[in-house]
C-alpha cells in the first residue's frame, strides 16, 4: 500500500491531499492535541510512522523523531496514528486481494507477496506482450483493492519474491512494475545495495565503505571477498541476492510466533511517582495482546514484558503458563509476576507486553522442557503474590498494581 497509514488519514480528510502530512505519536483522546497541528515548534520524542511523498520530498521519513522532522518540514500537519483504523483498512485491502488472488503470504498490516502463478491467464499473451496476462491480473487487482479502500497500492511483478519487493517500491505511488531476468542490468543494478531487502543499515555501511555502494557493484564481487568480509552464508547470500536469484515460495497461512503491544512514553515515567499511569497503561497493553489474540484465533501460553529505562538499557522476562490463554486478565496477573522479577531504579521509557508458544484454541499443547525452578514459577503464575511493605526503589515488585493489588 501507498504511504498506508497517510493515505488512510487522507481519505478521512480530502482537504489535507496535496499537502505535506506527517502521521506521529498516538491518539489518546478523541479530541487529540495532535490533531492537525502544524509540527513547527513540536517538542517531545515522539516518532514519524509515516508521512505523505510531500512531506518525504523534505527529507522526513519513518522511524525519524517528530522533532527532527520538526525542522526538516516546519510547516507540515502533524496527525496522530489511529491503528484501529489502520487495521480495519488493513483487512479490507488484503481481502480485496484474496478474491482474485488467494495464494498470499501476509508480511503486515500493508504488504502482502502473492503467487500469481496459477491463475486463469497469467500465462497468456496479450497482442505483442508476453506477460500481458500477468500485468491485466495485476492492473484488476489494483482496481479491486482501490474499490475496496479508496487507496491506491503498487505492485512489483518478478519472477521471485526478492525482486518483487524491490520492484513494488520504483514507482511509488500507484506503480505497476514488471521486472524479469533480462531487466536486473538496467532496473536492479544501479540501486544503492540497500534497496536489497534483507541488507540493513549496518551491512549497507560496511558495503559502501569496502567500495560496494550500488547492487550492481556487488554483483561483480567475487564470491571469497564476499565470505571473507561477510561470512560464509551471507556472502553467498548477497551475491544471490545482487543476481535477483530467490527460491523462496510464496509461504500461505505462516503461522505467527508470537504478538505483542509496546509503547514508548512522551516522558520518562518514575516507578512510584507515576505509579497509577504505569498501572493503566501495562493493564491496557495486556488487554489489547489478548484482544488480538482473540481476533486471530490464537491462545499463548508465555507472557513476557519488556521495559526500556531513561539509559536505553532494555530488560525482558517471561513466564511459562500452565495453560493456554487469550484472557487479558491471566496475561496481566503473568505480566505482573514477569515484572517482579525486575529492579525498578531508574526511570522507564518503553513498556511492552507479549504473548508467545501460540497455537489454536482446543490444539494439544505439548509440556516445554523446563527446570524445577522454571515449574515451580509456572505453578504460581495464575496468582501473582504482592509483597507486604512498601519496596525500595531499588525492588519495587508491585509498583505497577493499584492498592487493591489487582
Amino acid at each position: 500500500m501507498d504511504a498506508f497509514y497517510a493515505s488512510v488519514e487522507l481519505a478521512r480528510r480530502p482537504g489535507l491531499r496535496g499537502k505535506a502530512v506527517v502521521v506521529g505519536g498516538r491518539r489518546s483522546a478523541p479530541a487529540d492535541a495532535l490533531e492537525g497541528a502544524p509540527l513547527t515548534g513540536y517538542v517531545g520524542r515522539g516518532v514519524v510512522t509515516t508521512a505523505t511523498y510531500e512531506a518525504r520530498a523534505f527529507g522526513v521519513h519513518s522511524g525519524m523523531g517528530l522533532m527532527k522532522a520538526a525542522v526538516l518540514a516546519p510547516h507540515a500537519v502533524l496527525l496522530p496514528a489511529d491503528f484501529d483504523e489502520y487495521r480495519r483498512m488493513s483487512r479490507l485491502f488484503k481481502a480485496a486481494v484474496a478474491e482474485l488472488a488467494p495464494t498470499i503470504e501476509d508480511r503486515g498490516i500493508d504488504e502482502i507477496y502473492i503467487d500469481l502463478s496459477d491463475l486463469p491467464g497469467a500465462r497468456e499473451a496479450v497482442g505483442h506482450d508476453p506477460l500481458g496476462g500477468l500485468r491485466a491480473i495485476a492492473r484488476e487487482l489494483k482496481n479491486n483493492v482501490r474499490a475496496a479502500t479508496g487507496l491506491s497500492c503498487s505492485i512489483g511483478l518478478s519472477p521471485n519474491k526478492l525482486l518483487s519487493k524491490i520492484a513494488s517500491d520504483l514507482d511509488k505511488p500507484d506503480g505497476l512494475t514488471v521486472v524479469m531476468p533480462e531487466d536486473i542490468a538496467t532496473r536492479i543494478w544501479p540501486l544503492p545495495v540497500g534497496r536489497i531487502h534483507g541488507v540493513g543499515p549496518k551491512a549497507s555501511a560496511r558495503l559502501i565503505e569496502l567500495g560496494v555502494p550500488t547492487i550492481g557493484a556487488l554483483a561483480q564481487q567475487p564470491l571469497a571477498w564476499l565470505v571473507e568480509h561477510f561470512g560464509e552464508h551471507h556472502g553467498a547470500w548477497l551475491l544471490e541476492a545482487a543476481h535477483g536469484r530467490d527460491d523462496r515460495p510464496v509461504v500461505r497461512n505462516s503461522e505467527p510466533v508470537s504478538m505483542s503491544r509496546e509503547t514508548t512514553f512522551d516522558r520518562d515515567l518514575h516507578p512510584r511517582n507515576d505509579r497509577s499511569r504505569l498501572s493503566d497503561i501495562f493493564t491496557t497493553l495486556c488487554q489489547r495482546v489478548g484482544d488480538d489474540l482473540a481476533r486471530k484465533g490464537y491462545v499463548g501460553r508465555t507472557v513476557g514484558i519488556k521495559l526500556r529505562f531513561d539509559d536505553f538499557r532494555t530488560v525482558t522476562r517471561d513466564l511459562t503458563l500452565p495453560g493456554p490463554t487469550d484472557d487479558g486478565a491471566v496475561i496481566r496477573a503473568a505480566a505482573g509476576q514477569c515484572l517482579k522479577r525486575i529492579t525498578l531504579s531508574r526511570r522507564i521509557r518503553l513498556l511492552g507486553v507479549r504473548v508467545g508458544n501460540l497455537s489454536r484454541p482446543g490444539a494439544i499443547v505439548q509440556e516445554p522442557a523446563a527446570t524445577a525452578p522454571q515449574k515451580a514459577a509456572t505453578a504460581s503464575a495464575a496468582k501473582p503474590r504482592v509483597p507486604s511493605g512498601n519496596g525500595g526503589d531499588g525492588y519495587s515488585m508491585s509498583l505497577f498494581e493499584d492498592e487493591a493489588g489487582a
